[in-house]
Parts: structure tokens; sequence; C-alpha cells
């Protein structure tokens, strides 16, 4: 018997909701000790900690796009992720601090350095930027701070789609030649946070500019 985009949608929500938040966590762990156990046994290729660093920013990027997209997939085709959402952010910060961490240690290793490559390359400062405005969001991750920032919360945490943005274009200048890879991960975020406006308001914002 074969069953309705409704329905499955609806068992799928149902099965979602039987998932613990702590399982995400503990996947997410993973990840970065499978790559820390390839580049120990050569599964990194020539160039272990530039493949450590940039497949650790990759996947804080993935994260970033998929938690943008749980709204869209909601209101758009009913499919409810709104309870891992916060799990992901968190994962997703994780990611870039292990990445950023790497950087530092392994890649840059000279302190004086760190301070000249913020300053003269801008894919590193595009990334940087990003961080900082990541960083609030990290900390105000939890209950506590949901419950004493009250509405100043949630204006707070926009701030994830300019650093969602800035994060895509870190990715953008940080690739040698034209990728397509970069430019869709750009185009992704861009389309997401397009999703995010008011269909209503958009609209009229483009009558107003063809009468213009």
């Amino acid at each position: 018997m074969e069953l309705g985009a409704g329905t499955f949608i609806s068992r799928l929500n149902s099965a979602l909701r039987r998932i613990p938040i702590w399982s995400l966590y503990a996947l997410g762990a993973l990840y970065p000790a499978w790559l820390l156990y390839l580049g120990a046994t050569g599964g990194l290729g020539v160039e272990p900690i530039e493949a450590l660093e940039h497949r650790l920013g990759k996947r804080a990027l993935q994260l970033l796009i998929f938690g943008l997209a749980i709204s869209p997939m909601r209101r758009h085709l009913g499919l409810n992720l709104l309870k891992f959402r916060r799990a992901i952010g968190v994962l997703a910060f994780a990611y870039v601090c292990l990445h950023l961490l790497v950087w530092l240690v392994l890649d840059v290793q000279i302190p004086s350095q760190i301070w000249a490559d913020i300053v003269k390359r801008p894919y590193i400062t595009v990334g940087m930027a990003a961080f900082l405005l990541m960083l609030p969001l990290a900390v105000t991750s939890n209950n506590w701070s949901v419950r004493s920032l009250g509405p100043r919360w949630r204006k707070l945490h926009r701030l994830v789609y300019p650093a969602a943005v800035l994060a895509a274009l870190h990715y953008v200048m940080l690739v040698k030649g034209f990728q397509i890879e970069p430019l869709i991960y750009l185009l992704i975020m861009s389309g997401l946070l397009v999703l995010r406006l008011p269909i209503p308001i958009l609209l009229t914002r483009l009558r107003r500019a063809d009468s213009a």
C-alpha cells in the first residue's frame, strides 16, 4: 500500500521525535575522531594538516546550511527538525573551533604570524569575522540564556545569517582558481536566506524595483 506524501512526513516526524538529542552530539564527535585516525594512518594524503583543516571547515559549513534549512523544510515540506536545530548549530561551531585550532596550532604555529595573516589575507579576515559572529551564538545556546535574554535571544541569534554568508564567502575565497563547489554552497546559503523572507513583502519589493 502506497503512502501519501503527508502520511510519510507525519510518520517520519513521529520517528524523529523519538531520537534523543545526545545521539546527535555523539555522532558529531565521531567525525573529528575519524579524521584524526585518517591523519595518523596516512589516509588524508600527502598534506594531512591541510586536508584536516579543510574537511573540518567544510563540515561546519554543511551543518550551517542544514541548520538554516530546518525552518524552510518545516514551512514548505512539513518536516519538523526543530528539536535538532540547536545541536546542529553547536556542532557547527565546534567544527569551526577545531578548524581554527588546526590552523593555529598545526598550520601557522608562529604566534606573531597569526595576526599578520588575519589582516593581510582577505579570506582569513572573512573567516575570522564569521567565527566572531558565531561566538555569542554558541555562548547563548542554552536554556538559561533563552530564559534570561527573552525576546533579545531571538534577535541575537539572527547573527547566524551574516555568519553563514561570510562562512560560505570564506570558502569561495579560499579555493584556488575557479571551482564550482564553493559557489554552489554560497548559492544554497543565499537561497535559504531568501526563503526566510516573507513572500508578500518580497513580491512587493520586486514590484517596486520593476516600477522604479
